[in-house]
C-alpha cells in the first residue's frame, strides 16, 4: 500500500481512492475524505450505502481493495498504525456487554484491553451519567444505560479519533441532549468525532459537515447549509395575514416571484427559489403590520438527503 500524506496538519483523517469489493458488489467505490481535527462530522446514507464498511476499514478490521487511508496521523494497515489505534474510540451500532459484570467492572474489562488507565473508569462513568449504577449488573442495564455504559468504553484511554454508529439508539430524550453535550465538550478538547444515525432530525443542528453516501460513494459533502444551497431546493414562506388583507399580499407575491400563493387557515404559504428570497422579503415590506407573522423554512437534512438520493 502506497504511502499517503495528510492535506495538512490539521487533517485527522484522510481517504484517497478507497474501495472495498466483495466480487462484483462494490460496497465502497473511490471514496476521497478529508475530515480536519476536532470535527464533528456526519454519514448518512441508506442502508446498504457503505457506511458500516467505510467505518470497518477506517478502524483497520477491513482491508480495503484499493486505496489509502490515513488515521490519528498513521497509515491504516502500515507499521504505525498499532500505536495509532489507541488513538480510536468506536461505539458499534450493537456492542456486546457481559450481563453478569457490573458497570464498572465491563469498563475495567474494556481498559484492560485497550491497555488504557483503569482510575479512568469511575470518572468516565459520571461523564455518560452511570456513577450510580456502577455497582449495578449490566444485566439490569435498561437499553438506553447499555447504550451509555458502550459510549462509555469509546472513551478510555482518552481517544482523539471517535467512530460512533448509531451512537443514540435507545437515549430517551435528556439523554440525548446529554449525549451531544459530551461531544461539545470533546470538540472542545480537539476529538474528532464521525457519527452515523439514521435520526436526520437529530444530526441536523449538531455536526459540522456531513457526507451522503449512496451506492459506496460521496454522493455529497458539506455543511447542512452547504447541501441544501446545492440541492436548490425551495425556501417556504408562511404569513399569518387577516383575510381582509390576502388578496392584496397574495397579488404582491405572485407579481414579484411569478408564482402563486397557497391559501392556508393562517394566511398565505409560499415555496420559492432561494435566489427569489429578497424579492419576497420586498414585496411583504409595504404591507407592512398587516403581516402579524412570517416563518422562513429552510429544507431539512431528510429533505436534503431525499434530494441527493432520488
Amino acid at each position: 500500500m502506497a504511502s499517503i500524506s495528510p492535506a495538512s496538519d490539521n487533517v485527522a483523517i484522510s481517504l484517497r481512492g478507497v474501495s472495498k469489493h466483495y466480487g462484483a458488489l462494490h460496497a465502497v467505490d473511490g471514496v476521497d475524505l478529508d475530515i480536519p481535527k476536532g470535527e464533528i462530522f456526519g454519514l448518512i446514507g441508506h442502508n446498504g450505502a457503505g457506511k458500516s464498511t467505510l467505518f470497518k476499514m477506517m478502524l483497520g478490521l477491513v482491508k480495503p481493495t484499493q486505496g489509502t487511508l490515513l488515521i490519528a496521523g498513521a497509515q491504516v494497515g502500515g507499521r504505525g498504525f498499532r500505536a495509532a489505534r489507541r488513538q480510536l474510540g468506536y461505539l458499534p451500532e450493537n456492542v456486546v456487554l457481559y450481563d453478569n459484570l457490573d458497570g464498572l467492572e465491563t469498563l475495567r474489562f474494556f481498559a484492560r484491553l485497550k491497555s488504557a488507565p483503569l482510575a479512568q473508569c469511575a470518572d468516565i462513568l459520571e461523564r455518560v451519567g452511570l456513577a450510580h449504577a456502577g455497582k449495578r449488573p449490566v444485566r439490569e442495564y435498561s437499553k438506553g444505560m447499555r447504550q451509555r455504559l458502550g459510549f462509555a468504553q469509546a472513551l478510555l484511554g482518552s481517544p482523539r479519533v471517535l467512530f460512533l454508529d448509531e451512537p443514540t439508539n435507545g437515549l430517551d430524550p435528556q439523554a440525548i441532549r446529554d449525549f451531544y453535550a459530551t461531544l461539545r465538550g470533546l470538540q472542545a478538547e480537539g476529538v474528532t468525532m464521525v457519527i452515523t444515525s439514521h435520526i436526520l432530525a437529530e444530526l441536523q443542528e449538531r455536526v459540522d459537515r456531513l457526507a451522503i453516501l449512496s451506492a459506496g460513494r460521496i454522493q455529497a459533502l458539506g455543511s447542512v447549509q452547504q447541501l441544501r444551497e446545492q440541492t436548490r431546493m425551495p425556501l417556504s414562506f408562511e404569513l399569518d395575514i387577516a383575510p381582509a388583507d390576502r388578496p392584496a399580499a397574495a397579488q404582491a407575491l405572485e407579481q414579484a416571484t411569478g408564482i402563486v400563493p397557497e391559501h392556508t387557515p393562517e394566511g398565505l404559504r409560499l415555496h420559492c427559489p432561494r435566489e427569489q428570497k429578497m424579492a419576497v422579503l420586498a414585496a411583504l415590506a409595504p404591507l407592512g403590520a398587516r403581516v402579524r407573522d412570517l416563518k422562513l423554512l429552510e429544507p431539512s437534512l431528510e429533505d436534503v438527503f431525499f434530494g441527493f438520493a432520488d
